[in-house]
């Protein structure tokens, strides 16, 4: 069994992830900015003061990075900045700390986005070998992210970096605000909806984490999404369906997103078709492929 320190421990994934570990026998650090008193072993951290509570690395084998300012949330310049301090910033910091610690890390697990590929609505689906096309900011994101995940090497025999898609979840994520949209029979596109969106079902994201702590075989970047991934139009019409809620193909303009939300309608607006074979590849097996089973296990 293994000790691992996880970041974004209080988060949606962090939670489930948590129980996850405990479940399987390994020993879990949480780091968090105050103390929360719902973890065994919990360590206060403040990367910007430069501050780790005493013990928190102590007898770690693995580090599994999941802490992040959320992406919606309106980005104003100063909030770009907390978007990228709280993903980068952060790694540098574990980083440095580790290296004062003089300590050898098995594995460093970090997650990344799916948006690493730009706007990708090639039907070609992207591998992890590609290339970005057509930037945008959540882009840039995600290669500052991965940089700084790459400082590790020195330090941990395996790096492991998730692209995660959009998380499905009962309680949290991207779903929120549609399940109330379509709950009010407003469920419709979104610009073209013939974007692309890929997605993941929150246990077989946690699975996944896992996975990549449990298995020596796994280092670099890897997909996390599920092999079905819908354009807006079709996710829409889905969640309509598993809500037995009425579905509006009259899309929403593109301008109304952007002269509401600016430019955080980049990431509705635009989309990525990936693929998870990779993963697969390596023997992992996922619960939830098709987005309707996934909706259904979530609404239900």
């Amino acid at each position: 069994m293994k000790k691992v320190l996880i970041t974004g421990a209080t988060g949606m994934v962090g939670k489930k992830l948590y129980s996850a570990l405990k479940e399987r026998g390994h020993t879990v650090h949480c780091l968090v900015r105050k103390k929360q008193n719902i973890f065994e072993h919990e360590f206060v951290w403040n990367y910007e003061n430069d501050y780790l509570e005493e013990g928190a690395l102590e007898g770690i084998h693995s580090i599994i990075h999941l802490a992040g300012a959320t992406i919606a949330k309106r980005w104003t310049t100063a909030y770009k900045k907390e978007i990228i301090s709280s993903r980068v910033d952060s790694a540098l910091f574990l980083e440095k700390k580790v290296k004062e610690k003089n300590i050898k890390l098995q594995s460093f697990i970090s997650a990344s986005g799916i948006n690493y590929y730009g706007d990708w609505n090639d039907e070609k689906a992207a591998t992890e070998n590609d290339e970005p096309q057509k930037k945008d900011f959540l882009t840039e994101v995600c290669r500052l992210w991965e940089e700084a995940a790459n400082r590790f090497e020195a330090i941990s025999e395996r790096i492991v970096k998730l692209r995660i898609s959009p998380v499905i979840s009962a309680h949290g994520g991207f779903l929120e605000p549609l399940k109330k949209l379509t709950n009010l029979h407003l469920a419709s596109p979104v610009g073209s909806g013939k974007q692309y969106f890929p997605w993941i079902h929150v246990d077989d994201l946690v699975g996944m984490l896992l996975f990549a702590l449990e298995n020596k075989n796994m280092n670099g970047a890897f997909n996390a999404c599920a092999d079905e991934v819908p354009t807006n139009a079709q996710l829409m019409e889905t969640l309509a369906k598993s809500m037995d809620k009425n579905y509006i193909p009259m899309a929403v303009p593109a301008v109304v997103l952007k002269l509401t939300m600016g430019e955080m309608s980049e990431m509705i607006l635009n989309g990525v078709n990936a693929s998870n074979q990779k993963f697969k590849s390596k023997g992992f097996i996922f619960k939830y492929n098709e987005l309707h089973y996934a909706l259904k296990n979530v609404i239900n």
